[in-house]
């Protein structure tokens, strides 16, 4: 019998959590019998070789494609001629541009057993030119992938999805890797960063920019400085907010308890180190980061917006406070850093959690059996 063949395409200028996601679910999927590709939409000054690099070492076969602009009529064509080539059984896109140009050329070649996965609910989402131009693709989608309940309802409601056409499949992370060793992380990284051991360790893992809300945790977290004076607080990560936000870390109430420590590829190790993650986001699609962090049993403090309350339930796995309120958030702060047995009983849980509703075997089953439903 004939493996089902699966082209996925997604234009990646960084690896953040669609292009994370990915990494999963095409291992996954080519473990479980199906012939799951990758077709990398790619600026040209922005390569992502090590990206290419870890499909590789996984045994995803890759083709890179140049998009130069927005509007590339060279790339629609380049496009077409592969899928010509793949005679794909199914089309899988991953966000807008790979919508735009893949599923419009599936559509030019009759192919028609098409899925678009929906990653996210950005600002951008909701501009009327763009609300209109995903009507038209989900006219031409057979079915579509919403990876929270959140982004489903925003994809019926705001991009004109046909009710019943989008399904949520949420993220799903491995739950083979037990989690690292707390102490053993800890040592280095102290050594690596001079934190003090016996401090508590306040850690966020995201982009620099509005959407992390990174600013309203650092409110919070200089409210907290008279009760717990030795905590510290981690920010791991890049972005345009970078020089703002350090320069809101170096007043008074915050000087010298704030570390930045830069893009990090020892994401699991930190989450692993820090005693809470705090993730004050004022959307998320889904909130990879948080299902991270309860991968490696540590508790979250984080915004009860969009997805975020489908992934940490409140009181049991961690605590969430409304977004843009650095007040409760420090007071969420507060009640965690005074009860580190309460900390350790959350992240328990998180990992438990995380193993029963969030695998990646889980989420690997249900995109088959989507697939095969088409």
């Amino acid at each position: 019998m004939t493996a089902l063949r699966v082209v996925h395409l997604i234009k990646a200028t960084g690896v953040a959590g669609a292009e994370g996601h990915l990494l999963t679910l095409l291992p996954g999927l080519r473990a479980a019998g199906v012939d799951a590709r990758l077709l990398l939409l790619e600026q040209p000054d922005k390569p992502l070789d090590d990206y290419v690099a870890a499909f590789s070492d996984r045994g995803v076969p890759v083709e890179r494609c140049i998009i130069r602009r927005h509007a590339d009529p060279a790339l629609w064509r380049t496009l077409r001629a592969d899928l010509h080539s793949l005679q794909p059984d199914v089309v899988h896109t991953h966000l807008i541009h790979a919508d735009l140009y893949g599923l419009t050329a599936a559509r030019s070649l009759g192919l028609r057993k098409t899925v678009s996965s929906r990653h996210n609910d950005d600002a951008f989402r909701h501009r009327k030119p763009v609300q209109m131009l995903n009507r038209g693709l989900w006219r031409i989608t057979r079915a579509g992938i919403a990876i929270s309940e959140s982004i489903a309802r925003f994809s019926e409601a705001v991009e004109g999805a046909a009710p019943g056409q989008v399904r949520c499949i949420h993220y799903g992370l491995d739950t083979a890797p037990p989690p690292r060793d707390r102490q053993r992380v800890r040592a280095r990284l102290s050594a690596e960063l001079g934190l003090p051991l016996d401090a508590a360790w306040v850690g966020m893992a995201c982009r620099l920019v509005e959407q992390k809300g990174v600013r309203y945790g650092l409110d919070a977290f200089a409210q907290v400085a008279a009760v717990h004076p030795q905590a510290r607080l981690l920010v791991a990560g890049e972005g345009p907010l970078k020089a703002e936000l350090q320069a809101r870390a170096a007043q008074p109430d915050l000087a010298g308890r704030v570390h930045f420590l830069g893009w990090r590829s020892d994401v699991p190790d930190l989450l692993a180190a820090f005693d809470l993650l705090l993730a004050p986001s004022l959307w998320e699609g889904f909130g990879l980061v948080m299902l991270e962090a309860m991968a490696q049993q540590t508790a979250v403090i984080a915004s009860a917006v969009s997805a975020i309350p489908e992934v940490v339930s409140d009181g049991e796995t961690g605590l969430l406070a409304p977004p843009r309120d650095a007040d409760a958030l420090a007071a969420a702060l507060n009640t965690l850093l005074a009860d580190p047995a309460l900390r350790r009983h959350m992240g328990l849980m998180g990992r438990d959690r995380m193993e029963t509703h969030f695998s990646a075997a889980r989420m690997v089953e249900q995109t088959i059996a989507l697939y095969h439903q088409l």
